[in-house]
């Protein structure tokens, strides 16, 4: 089945609606990057300026931010603003010469995970950090099978592409590689732990029919590109048991929920009651600044590090390490993680209210400030509806909501706004949201 690669995509037949600067600018792009690099909506933004949730278009407009997790404590916050300033002007060197901050960051990112959770190499974003997760599993168990979910994303090295299915069929999945189906309770029902579980036995026992020993289950602790499944709490528990009965390690990819997104957890593995063996993390930990890593037992990373030279020039650079305290700062001062529970929980009832009056909605579900609502054309057979996805995202587009879908299908919108964002952004985005469902009712009539 073809799964679209992105399913609000730039569509260059749109060209003709839109305004001279915006051709001009695209013209430009063209010529000059790579065709493989994509924009999101049928008419993209032109964007010349960010605070907080907001983006600025060139003409004075203003766009509510309900979807980007890089800036995850608002853009250009002025503290971290400040921090990457100050270290900039003072020193800025690599990780083969002592100073202070790197140790310092690492010291107190590591008091914020589980205790068995010892050790953290830095790297520049979230694939680095995934291609270093798999040469240090493979490394510890001496085996080589991956095993994700269906439409999962971790990256885009070489290496990781090939257990990165959802960057679709041109992406071939490597030998060693096998997929198991999203964990949906919204299609599975309250055992859907236990079903998951039973899925990944049945690519552990296909990797070794094949001859390959399992080395590792990753799995994006949100399912972000598999639709956003948090829940249950503890599902993913009988998973992991499953994949270390097979001499596995579990390695959670937290660059998407981690850092205070999910509410009342700092981390998504949280939510499961595991630890794992490897924990990926990016994105948010610079707030835009390239700053990523891995965060692991240190029994792991022994033989790896006696074995094989690894280093990163610019991983835990000091400029990218202010950015990172800056933002554990800003977590805790401006108490985001509790403002993400709560703001989140608002949404959602927002969300479900809607539900009630369109048909369309067929399953609302979240943690904190990363929702999904999953759209079908049947609430009986639960068919997904991408189309309905996909013209609500550029529904919103249009009245200055910037947000995006994913899924095997793209039938689910994904709405992830930066950490700040309170009730009267909430307010915004569920008045355009209840608008663009009415206006998809009227022209389906």
């Amino acid at each position: 089945m073809s799964r679209p690669l992105m399913v609000n995509a730039f569509d260059p037949r749109q060209s003709g609606r839109l305004t001279a600067d915006v051709s001009d600018l695209l013209k430009r792009r063209n010529r000059v990057l790579g065709p493989s690099y994509q924009l999101f909506y049928e008419e993209p933004i032109h964007v010349i300026g960010a605070e907080g949730v907001w983006l600025y278009g060139a003409n004075g407009e203003r766009y509510l931010d309900v979807y980007n997790n890089v800036p995850s404590v608002g853009h250009c916050h002025p503290r971290v603003v400040e921090a990457i300033s100050h270290q900039a002007a003072t020193l800025n060197t690599h990780t083969r010469y002592l100073y202070d901050i790197v140790v310092t960051y690492a010291e107190r990112l590591i008091a914020m995970f589980p205790e068995e959770l010892g050790k953290v190499m830095f790297t520049c974003t979230g694939s680095e950090s995934a291609d270093l997760a798999i040469r240090v599993a493979k490394r510890f168990t001496g085996a080589a099978g991956v095993i994700v979910t269906e439409n999962a994303y971790h990256g885009v090295t070489a290496a990781v592409s090939e257990f990165s299915p959802s960057l679709g069929e041109g992406v071939p999945l490597g030998q060693h590689v096998r997929t198991a189906p999203a964990p949906n309770s919204y299609r599975l029902g309250p055992n859907v732990g236990e079903i998951f579980a039973g899925h990944v036995e049945c690519a552990i026992a296909d990797l070794k029919r094949h001859g390959v020993k399992p080395a590792a289950l990753v799995v994006d602790t949100i399912f972000s590109s598999d639709g956003v499944l948090p829940n249950p709490p503890g599902f993913l528990t009988p998973a992991v048991e499953a994949i270390r009965r097979a001499g596995g390690v579990f390695i959670a990819d937290e660059v998407q929920p981690g850092f205070a997104r999910l509410g009342d957890t700092m981390w998504g593995f949280q939510r499961h009651g595991v630890v794992p063996d490897i924990v990926i993390i990016g994105k948010p930990m610079g707030n835009g600044v390239p700053l990523a890593g891995l965060v692991a037992r240190p029994e792991v990373l022994t033989d790896f590090a006696a074995t094989a030279r690894y280093f990163s020039t610019f991983g835990g650079n000091p400029v990218s390490c202010a950015a990172g305290l800056a933002v554990l700062d800003v977590i805790r001062d401006e108490n985001l993680q509790a403002n993400a529970l709560e703001v989140g929980r608002y949404i959602v009832g927002g969300l479900e209210r809607l539900a009630r009056r369109h048909a369309c909605i067929g399953d609302v579900r979240g943690a904190g400030l990363f929702i999904g609502v999953e759209f079908v054309s049947d609430t009986d057979t639960k068919a997904p509806a991408p189309g309905i996805a996909t013209q609500l995202v550029n529904e919103l587009r249009r009245k200055n909501i910037l947000i995006s879908a994913s899924g095997f299908d793209g039938h689910v919108l994904k709405i992830r706004p930066p950490l700040p964002f309170a009730r009267g952004h909430a307010d915004i985005f569920l008045t355009a949201m209840a608008e663009a469902l009415e206006s998809l009712a009227e022209t389906s009539e």
